[in-house]
């Protein structure tokens, strides 16, 4: 059955830095097909929560019907946002309200990215690693190949983005960083960043020794 109401798992009311040059507000969706040793959000992992702090989707669109002319731009978030059915109608219906489009993506799911592209203004595309090297950091095989088919339909896309890659060296080592980056710049890549790892709240708890 497809799902027909957004399943939010925390909204941040007001940002500056997760959408560039745009105040913005950010809803987190709930659920990840993968689960990256690094990951610090392990409570939106689950598909499904009974969580009490799940927000109502209607309370979401109330919240920026009240925000209309003070925030710029909305970012959805995560979790994976693309695992969701329901993402596309509500970008569309907060896109309705007048507000810029911006979007968290680890690039899981290619051909559902393809399909919203068209309705975002900006993304934040998380390119990990190398798609050899995926699997070990996810746990998911195919992973590598799902999240740099994202990045070519990206580039070919035209929508301003931002790739960016979470460095720990325990899970990328320099020279394969240094690969990494050559094969953006091959993609086409010409605004990468790296970030460092927060350990505090990994999901692997070994990265924090």
């Amino acid at each position: 059955m497809q799902q027909t109401t957004l399943q939010v798992g925390g909204l941040t009311p007001m940002t500056t830095i997760d959408y560039p040059g745009e105040l913005a507000a950010v809803i987190f969706c709930q659920g990840c097909p993968w689960r990256c040793r690094y990951c610090h959000n392990g409570h939106l992992l689950p598909r499904i929560s009974s969580d009490p702090a799940l927000i109502e989707w209607d309370e979401i669109i109330a919240f920026l019907e009240q925000r209309q002319g003070l925030l710029d731009a909305v970012v959805f978030s995560g979790g994976e946002p693309t695992l969701q059915s329901a993402l596309k109608p509500a970008i569309q219906q907060v896109k309705a309200l007048g507000f810029k489009i911006g979007l968290h993506s680890a690039g899981a799911y290619p051909e559902r990215l393809a399909e919203l592209l068209p309705l975002l203004d900006w993304i934040g595309l998380d390119i990990k690693a190398l798609p050899e090297d995926y699997a070990a950091l996810t746990g998911v095989s195919g992973s590598g190949e799902n999240a740099w088919e994202s990045l070519q339909l990206l580039m070919a896309s035209g929508v301003a983005y931002e790739v960016r890659t979470t460095v720990h060296t325990k899970l990328l080592s320099p020279q394969k960083l240094k690969k990494l980056q050559y094969q953006l710049q091959q993609a086409g890549v010409a605004h990468h960043q790296l970030q460092p790892c927060d350990t505090h709240h990994a999901l692997d708890q070994r990265l924090s020794a």
